[in-house]
């Protein structure tokens, strides 16, 4: 590991990091990524996904991160699990440091996507993993037949609040505008949906309770009247902030941390590259950090084909 010289290191697992692995793999170039949870990233807590083309009544996240996973072994991607502390971005060797030891490369791609936003409202850490979740499809069955709310408006948490109506008894979606965001027939859906309630133009000041969350205190931003809504559960989607803390002063961020690149993932370090949601200006989609991880192998090899190999 420490002493190996890799012609491309990926960091993150998502569908960016999982599709440029099955290209540079396939160009037989010596290729390891590094993930530090399960292959797929966020893919693997997604219930059903609908917009991946070749899916006629859609896939689970979790199926499509395991095929994506063998086909890139199958071409003999190497995925390690290690988390990544920091990196080392010489001109001609990049040291990606983890926390099961170093890993060197010719040649590097950051696909380690992003990670949910918190309210950071009182109560919010305490209560985290007793009531207060970020994972809809990781912890909903441990709320059958109680209340539950979902925070924002999105496709993820309208779609995540749509499949905790398979177990909980009602959902109540919290939303600062009075309109949802989300794809149309997402819409559609948990509009028309019996266990659904909305509180519109509302926003969550504080999460309260003992041992276990038991209210959430919300306040109208157009009335500024605040109530308590009883709920046993709490889902929070109001957005992502990318897993870049550990190359701020490293490679060129931009005001929200996410990594800058031109038009063919590259940064502006040579053999230094970017993709999917961690990416500045990216779509926040599956099947664009796929195309994104693509687009990035193919820039990683052409600028291999250019170097000199080194020991």
């Amino acid at each position: 590991m420490k002493d190996e010289l890799y012609d491309l290191v990926i960091v993150g697992g998502g569908p960016a990091g999982l599709t440029a692995g099955i290209y540079d793999c396939r160009a037989r170039l010596n290729t390891v990524l590094l993930e530090k949870r399960l292959p797929g990233g966020q893919l693997v807590n997604i219930e059903l996904v609908e917009n991946y083309p070749g899916f006629e009544k859609g896939i689970s996240g979790a199926e499509l991160a395991s095929a994506m996973e063998a086909q890139a072994t199958h071409f003999g991607l190497k995925i390690k699990q290690t988390e990544v502390l920091g990196v080392e971005l010489g001109q001609r060797h990049k040291l990606v440091k983890t926390d099961s030891g170093e890993y060197r490369a010719r040649a590097l791609i950051f696909a380690g996507g992003s990670e949910r936003e918190k309210l950071g409202v009182p109560g919010e850490d305490k209560l985290a993993g007793r009531g207060v979740s970020y994972c809809a499809t990781c912890d909903g069955p441990l709320f059958r037949d109680q209340s539950v709310a979902v925070v924002g408006g999105g496709d993820a948490a309208v779609s995540e609040a749509l499949f905790l109506t398979k177990f909980a008894s009602s959902v109540v979606l919290i939303h600062r505008r009075n309109q949802l965001r989300a794809a149309k027939l997402v819409q559609e859906r948990i509009l028309s949906h019996p266990k659904m309630g909305f509180r519109w133009d509302s926003v969550v000041e504080e999460m309260g309770g003992g041992e276990q969350l038991e209210w959430v205190k919300l306040r109208n931003v157009k009335s500024g009247e605040t109530s308590r809504l009883p709920v046993s559960g709490i889902f929070v989607y109001v957005g992502q902030k990318p897993a870049t803390e550990y190359l701020k002063g490293v490679l060129p961020l931009d005001e929200a941390g996410y990594i800058i690149t031109n038009e063919f993932m590259e940064t502006t370090i040579p053999g230094v590259l970017a993709a999917g949601d961690i990416r500045h200006s990216s779509g926040r989609q599956i099947v664009i950090a796929a195309g994104e991880g693509a687009t990035a192998a193919l820039s990683a090899e052409r600028y291999l084909e250019k170097q000199t190999p080194s020991p």
